[in-house]
């Protein structure tokens, strides 16, 4: 028996170090079957792949030392991949090859990877029809992105036998026939553009419309079906017919009659109670607004559920308070935005806080949410408002975050300036945008795996602490938004790219920064944040362009920017930079390395060699201006 014993662990311990020491083959073996892999160059025997929460290898996600992802996007990469490498990696949870180059068809062996919970294979060219098995048995599964490709046939069954689905994209491909019958609650599914038919499934009457465009289909959300034709009615002899008729008549009549009495002693009953009830609703209304802070509406439907959970802290150190501290703390409305209402709370111990309501992040379930908001609070960074803590509800969420002493950067540049209170001079706007590069800069290394790390980077979202200091808020929520509401109101929602081809690149949020920097040079309010899409003259982009073009004048700088004098050269670099970093075609657009690099050369001041040289910049001239053009703009 103790033989067996030491065997058993003798075994073991040799199964062990297979299986640590072919993970790294394993890879290798893998990365054989890509083509154009200079990309992953780095992929080296010699290294392991993971070191701790950090990948050593390009393209790899890590936890604990341990591989749970890999991430090969935007990597010009072809080939065959390899899927039945990758079904001997145990702990692979989710993998991304979005934004390549991969043809033919989807590979059929992808369910070998039972524990897979995200596969991403949008934006490529793949083809052909998938088995409608290809799905069966990837119990896990939660997101699925084959949007942007050329597969054909019908979409597989086995795609609505994933219980744990969330996420499905299936967007502009080929798909025919009807949609499988799929009964996933929390279903969030885009099938725009194949060539579908028939009825919608109802778990998806509550999507946006424009997810069904581009087919054939009917039912909620788009028009209702076609009445389908009645089935004929067997002939039977008119005498039974008619007597049944006339029987069935009587019925009708008869509870008719009845049901009219009934209503109208159900109606007067009914307005005596409903009266009795405002009276007393009013009384309720007037005594618990003088508990709470918050409107009576929110503390209300929060105080209904405390059962259903409890403030959630994601960031040590931070003092503990409880949800009724909250609700009954001193209150004050800052406003209401694209996603929800926002007030500042002082507790009675004395910190004040930032309580928003967020009804637009019921898209992804407990579990994912909960971790989300983990990894939020773990953040740390200068230029980041810290997350404090959450309260969930299936409905509504509440975040908690650290209150900015200055309100926000939309404030200072749009909002009614006091009497004798100076508009942001040049180095502090200067400083403030290379605040709002470093956190962006963080937030891209904190989320390799997000196309939109932070998605809805505007001048309300960068708010400024005592010393303005830029501090980011509202990052890095995609993940939880709606996708619908992302749609409509995110400000990456509205980049050239998605109106043009519908896809979100890590160039996006760099859009979103170009704008910025327009905003706060100009003092210009970016109005194509109103709609998607090119907005024409209400584009700033467009309008900074049409001044460039034709001359350039001081009135291209926002008049309120003071200490200008000896920083308009300075000035006149971050207007180009922004100007690259909003450009039209995602290809010429600067990647976020790219844009950081030249905006953290500038200075408050002109240097000489700044003054005579920054025009003939080779980073500038691709712009098609001339020296003329830029001498004319520093000498006003």
């Amino acid at each position: 028996m103790r033989r067996a014993i030491l065997l058993f662990v003798l075994l073991m311990c040799i199964a062990v170090g297979l299986s640590d020491d072919s993970e790294t083959e394993i890879l290798l073996d893998f990365k054989k079957t890509l083509s154009n892999a200079g990309a992953l160059e780095n992929w080296n025997k010699d290294v392991s792949p993971c070191n701790g929460n950090n990948a050593n290898w390009n393209g790899l996600l890590c936890k604990a030392n341990v591989l749970n992802g890999l991430q090969l996007e935007s990597m010009g990469l072809s080939g065959t991949i390899n899927f039945d490498s990758l079904s001997k990696l145990p702990t692979l949870r989710s993998v991304s090859f979005m934004n390549n180059n991969f043809d033919g068809p989807i590979p059929s062996n992808i369910n070998k990877i039972r524990a897979l919970r995200t596969l991403y294979l949008a934006n490529n060219n793949f083809s052909g029809e998938i088995p409608g098995d290809a799905f069966k048995g990837m119990n896990q599964m939660r997101r699925v992105y084959l949007g942007n490709n050329g597969l054909t046939g019908k979409i597989p069954n086995s795609l609505a036998t994933l219980s744990k689905l969330v996420d499905l994209q299936l967007q502009n491909n080929k798909f025919e026939g009807e949609i499988p019958n799929f009964k996933q609650k929390d279903l969030i599914a885009n099938f725009a553009n194949n060539k579908l038919e028939g009825p919608i499934p109802s778990v998806l009457s509550d999507e946006t419309a424009s997810f069904f465009a581009g087919n054939n289909l009917c039912g909620k959300p788009l028009n209702n079906c076609p009445a389908s034709k009645k089935k004929s009615i067997p002939k039977v002899p008119i005498i039974v017919a008619s007597v049944g008729a006339l029987a069935l008549a009587v019925i009708v009549i008869t509870l008719l009659l009845f049901h009219r009495r009934n209503r109208r002693k159900t109606s007067k009953v009914e307005r005596l109670g409903s009266t009795k009830s405002q009276k007393k609703e009013t009384k309720y209304n007037y005594d618990n607004r003088k508990e709470i802070g918050l409107p009576k509406q929110t503390a209300d439907n929060y105080k209904k559920t405390e059962q259903t959970g409890k403030l959630h802290f994601v960031r040590n150190g931070t003092e503990r308070f409880e949800l009724q501290d909250l609700l009954r703390a001193s209150a004050e409305v800052l406003g209401s935005g694209s996603f929800g209402s926002s007030y500042k709370a002082i507790l009675l111990s004395g910190p004040a806080m930032v309580v928003k309501r967020y009804k637009q992040m019921s898209n992804v379930g407990k579990e994912d949410f909960y971790e989300h908001m983990r990894k939020l609070g773990s953040l740390s960074h200068p230029n980041l408002l810290p997350f404090v803590a959450f309260y969930y509800k299936k409905e509504e969420k509440l975040l908690i975050t650290d209150f900015a002493e200055n309100g926000s950067l939309a404030s200072h540049l749009h909002g009614n300036l006091k009497p004798n209170q100076p508009g942001l001079d040049w180095p502090t706007r200067l400083r403030i945008i290379k605040g709002v590069g470093k956190g962006l800069n963080y937030l891209y290394k904190a989320f390799p795996s997000l196309a939109l790390p932070h998605g809805h980077l505007k001048s309300s979202n960068v708010l400024l602490d005592e010393t303005f200091v830029p501090l980011l808020s509202d990052y890095a929520l995609v993940p939880v938004i709606n996708k619908e509401h992302a749609y409509q109101f995110m400000v990456a929602y509205k980049s050239p790219e998605l109106a043009q081809n519908n896809r979100l690149t890590r160039k996006t949020d760099v859009w979103c920064l170009g704008i910025l920097i327009l905003e706060m040079l100009t003092g210009k309010f970016p109005a194509n944040y109103l709609k998607q899409g090119k907005g024409g003259n209400a584009d700033l982009a467009s309008w900074v362009n049409s001044v460039v073009r034709e001359e350039w004048t001081g009135e291209v700088f926002d008049k309120d920017m003071k200490g200008t004098a000896n920083g308009q050269g300075e000035m006149l670099k971050l207007l180009k930079i922004g100007m690259c970093c909003c450009e039209w075609n995602v290809e010429k657009r600067w990647d976020l390395k790219e844009a950081l690099e030249k905006i953290n050369e500038l200075k408050e001041r002109n240097s000489e060699e700044d003054h005579s040289s920054y025009a003939s910049d080779d980073i500038y001239s691709s712009r098609g201006l001339t020296d003329d053009e830029f001498t004319f703009s520093v000498n006003g």
